[in-house]
């Protein structure tokens, strides 16, 4: 009898899984899930995924020969008046995403029905979904929290109740830099057990980075950057983007031009911002500089132009999938995180000497054009800054092994399937 039962398990194991996924409103979010759902479908899983309607329709358009293995679904969001029909954390100012979040939640009995009916093996939810996982239990369905940042971000917003020893709700946004010191010491203690849980993320989210580019092989733009590329020296110049989301304020752009125009570096600076009609440069800032940097306004093919000789470093906002992507290729970074994730991943590359981050005012945040250029030529051009150089290639060989990625995704898989609840068919 254990024989023909352990014989059952073996062939439910190796069926097809059907996973669920719900990521949060933000396209930093949906798109590494996204990521996800493709790897699962190249190996013959089925994924649904769903998300609101303008949210699925900035999707890439899902390769041909997967389409069958992914279902995105439309969900419309609950109408909330404040919103003004923005559907995603790009559209809506950070002292509104409280609405956003509201109408998330009220996607609970929609999201109940679908899986209700989907017969998913899993469900992965995101970080503000804390509803699913007991929707998911009422319907035995085992749910997996599928999280786009590293883990100490968890150990830093999820402590043990018994470790706590401030009021972290009294706490206002003035206050995130502290959060990060009182914090810190606990983050430090469990980050490294949690290391290897967490890479296999990491690692999941840039194995199609050569797909990418080769897509990107012909496009005009990308033509007209390689020209300007190819006729600068090697590793010289300094790659810097703050993402599609990060809010900079006009005094801090004017800090920042006027610290990279100091560093007197060659330079690339993706700013759509600027095209958006939101911030203004310093005054005659790219007449200034013209012979050594461009500033690009609209779209940038970034994993192209990371992948080129002349860059020889980033500076970054330390955004997950941001970091991800120019470790990928072995670049050390200048960081200048504004959120208080940016902040904990940048604490951590400072801490693996692979970045240096620029420094800020304790009393209010602020970072001068000084400590701008200094920590730019430290990091990309001055020998002091090799060791992070160094370091970064170092780490850019592990996060661009496609040996580590496949094995780790293959274990995943097997991990899935062997958890998952079997039928009683």
């Amino acid at each position: 009898m254990d024989s023909i039962i352990n014989h059952k398990n073996e062939n439910e194991n190796s069926k097809p899984l059907h996973v669920a996924m719900l990521p949060w409103l933000a396209m930093g979010h949906i798109y590494p899930y996204f990521e996800l759902a493709k790897i699962l479908a190249q190996k013959g899983h089925t994924v649904t995924l769903i998300t609101s309607p303008k949210n699925i329709d900035q999707i890439p358009k899902t390769p041909k020969a997967i389409q069958p293995f992914i279902n995105l679904v439309k969900l419309p969001l609950p109408h909330i008046e404040q919103l003004e029909g923005a559907e995603s954390t790009q559209n809506v100012p950070l002292n509104k995403t409280g609405y956003l979040k509201l109408a998330y939640d009220g996607l609970q009995v929609d999201v109940t029905e679908i899986l209700k009916t989907s017969k998913s093996d899993w469900v992965f939810y995101d970080c503000v979904a804390d509803w699913l996982p007991s929707i998911a239990k009422s319907l035995n369905i085992p749910c997996a929290h599928y999280s786009i940042v590293p883990a100490w971000n968890i150990c830093f917003f999820n402590p043990p109740k018994d470790q706590i020893n401030i009021d972290r709700s009294s706490l206002s946004a003035s206050d995130e830099m502290i959060r990060v010191r009182l914090q810190r010491k606990r983050t430090e203690q469990r980050k490294e057990r949690q290391r290897h849980k967490q890479l296999s993320c990491w690692i999941a989210s840039t194995i199609h980075a050569d797909k990418r580019r080769r897509k990107e092989e012909n496009n005009l733009d990308w033509m007209k950057i390689k020209a300007w590329l190819d006729s600068k020296e090697s590793s010289s110049v300094v790659y810097i983007g703050f993402g599609s989301e990060t809010k900079i304020s006009q005094q801090d752009l004017i800090e920042l031009a006027h610290g990279i125009e100091l560093s007197r570096l060659p330079f690339f600076w993706a700013l759509k911002n600027l095209k958006e009609g939101t911030l203004e440069l310093p005054k005659e800032f790219e007449e200034r500089t013209k012979e050594r940097g461009i500033v690009w306004k609209t779209w940038a093919p970034q994993l192209k132009i990371l992948a080129h000789g002349s860059i020889g470093g980033c500076m970054s906002h330390c955004g997950s999938g941001s970091v991800i992507e120019k470790l990928h290729f072995g670049h050390a970074l200048v960081t200048l995180p504004y959120l208080i994730d940016q902040c904990l991943f940048s604490r951590v590359l400072e801490e693996k000497k692979v970045a240096i981050e620029v420094p800020r005012s304790e009393k209010d945040g602020s970072f001068t054009r000084d400590s701008v250029a200094k920590t730019l030529r430290l990091v990309i051009m001055d020998e002091e800054g090799s060791t992070y150089r160094n370091n970064a290639k170092d780490m850019g060989k592990v996060f661009s092994s496609k040996d580590l990625h496949n094995q780790y995704i293959e274990d995943f898989i097997v991990a899935l399937q062997k958890y998952r609840v079997h039928s009683n068919d």
